[in-house]
């Protein structure tokens, strides 16, 4: 799952960069608007560009991710004098998705959709929904130094408050606002879980409506001893 502390983040931030370019999105726009991919020559005809040009959006569209490139020749023939294959672009597979402040919209609809699958299949929904939730927090914890560093990464702003630790944003916010108590018990078993991924005391997370702008409380600062 992305971070946005991570490479992954920097890359959605570089594609949204390149698509604020009116003309490299004419470019992106000539290319998506075809089944199947399109060479150089056809955008710079279907815009009105120089080759050159369109070839230099093009592929910074491509390193980017969001145009993939592929080689196919036009005419059918294959073998010997068939011609060299046409470099030809088409949509990404990738998708990029911003919000600021950092929302994981994606994570709650994946964690509920597998408790649901779980239910289904005779679970209890509430124990089907922190169990996917609990998995979920430990994949986004993965990899991280401590508590404080997995919290960062994913957007929950974690900061003091006395001697405790609150969170600056709900990454659900929208949902918890139509189903708080649902969502905050998978806000509670996600982030308890990435406390346990990093060796932190689970016990400390505490659920508080009332604490800085999530329902969660972290008893004691970070510190080293995390």
């Amino acid at each position: 799952m992305a971070s946005d502390g991570g490479p992954e983040a920097g890359g959605r931030w570089s594609a949204a960069a390149l698509l604020a370019d009116p003309l490299r999105r004419r470019v992106y726009a000539a290319v998506v608007e075809h089944d199947e991919g399109v060479t150089r020559e056809a955008v710079a005809h279907e815009l009105d560009l120089p080759r050159s040009t369109a070839a230099f959006h093009l592929e910074r569209l491509a390193a980017a991710g969001l145009l993939a490139v592929e080689f196919r020749r036009l005419n059918g023939r294959s073998g010997p004098g068939a011609g060299r294959p046409a470099k030809l672009y088409r949509r990404g597979d990738s998708e990029f998705a911003l919000s600021v402040p950092r929302r994981l919209y994606a994570v709650a609809g994946s964690v509920m959709a597998e408790a649901i699958e779980h239910a289904a299949a005779g679970a209890s929904p509430k124990a089907a929904l922190r169990d996917a939730a609990s998995r979920a927090g430990h994949r986004l914890a993965s990899g991280a130094a401590d508590l404080e560093v997995a919290l960062l990464r994913e957007g929950f702003e974690p900061r003091a408050e006395g001697d405790d630790t609150v969170l600056g944003t709900c990454p659900f916010h929208k949902l918890a606002q139509q189903h708080p108590g649902v969502v905050c018990d998978l806000n509670h078993a996600l982030v308890c879980a990435m406390a346990d991924e990093v060796g932190a005391a689970s016990d400390r997370v505490l659920l508080d409506p009332g604490a800085g702008g999530c329902c969660l409380r972290i008893a004691g600062a970070f510190d080293s001893s995390n």
